[in-house]
């Protein structure tokens, strides 16, 4: 049983890994032209706005103003161009900022 169970979780780290470790093994060689390149370094900004976004509505129905105060913060900080941790802790802070005023 125990035997079944570790190979169980090898082959999913296994299956899980591959896909994590062929584009970096892989991808470093190709070259994309200057339109993709801005097109992937976009990614991450895109995936943080569909995260982001549902929980602006959500955050405090009571309060819904806050929520948009964060959304004005993180879009202001990703527009300037600030690496995704920052952003996402400076809307975090607008948001507390918020609460502790109001």
């Amino acid at each position: 049983m125990r035997l079944e169970v570790f190979l169980l979780i090898m082959g999913m780290a296994l299956v899980t890994y591959i896909p994590r470790m062929l584009p970096a093994v892989f991808l470093h060689k190709l070259k994309f032209g200057p339109r993709f390149e801005k097109f992937l370094k976009l990614i991450p900004y895109t995936a943080m706005s569909a995260l982001v976004f549902p929980g602006i509505f959500t955050v405090d129905p009571a309060n819904w103003y806050i929520g948009v105060v964060g959304g004005v913060a993180a879009v202001l900080l990703a527009w300037n161009k600030l690496p995704l941790a920052l952003t996402v802790l400076g809307s975090v802070l607008a948001v507390f900022l918020t609460y502790l005023i109001v």
